[in-house]
């Protein structure tokens, strides 16, 4: 019985700690869409509607593998550092680039992103490959977040 509580108990905080990611993301992002909406985008985008539909299915993916990874003890203390590491730069540069308007601080925030997500897989991939699989979305999403970001400080 105790097991059972220790386990939802870990599963409960990495659920929460996704979703305080996730919101407060959000608000940062929410608070600088009229900037945003100012700037000189790539023709060839993906459309705005698609960006809060991926981190969604993102979110929700990272919620359910550090569950998994977290109910088999699959989880190392290095893993459990990097995931917040991500979850921190996540909002930083939501921060950064939709709230303060900076362009070039957001491109080096995101870049940093991305290599501690790639950290993070190489991390995780010891411990279960298929879920490793299933988070490379997150990781692919950086690079393309990242492209966009770079366009965006070029073209502005």
């Amino acid at each position: 019985m105790k097991k059972f509580f220790e386990n939802n108990y870990k599963n409960l905080i990495i659920c929460f700690s996704v979703l305080v990611v996730a919101i407060l993301g959000s608000i940062f992002v929410n608070i600088g869409m009229d900037w945003y909406n100012n700037l000189v985008v790539p023709k060839q985008w993906i459309p705005n509607f698609v960006i809060p539909i991926v981190w969604t299915i993102v979110y929700i993916l990272f919620a359910i593998v550090l569950s998994l990874l977290s109910k088999g003890n699959l989880l190392s203390i290095k893993s459990i550092y990097l995931c917040a590491i991500n979850g921190a730069l996540n909002v930083l540069w939501c921060l950064v680039f939709f709230t303060l308007n900076q362009l070039l601080l957001g491109n080096i925030i995101i870049i940093l992103n991305a290599f501690f997500g790639v950290l993070l897989l190489i991390s995780l991939n010891k411990t279960n490959k298929i879920y490793v699989n299933i988070l490379w979305i997150y990781v692919l999403w950086l690079f393309i977040a990242t492209s966009f970001n770079l366009a965006l400080w070029i073209l502005n």
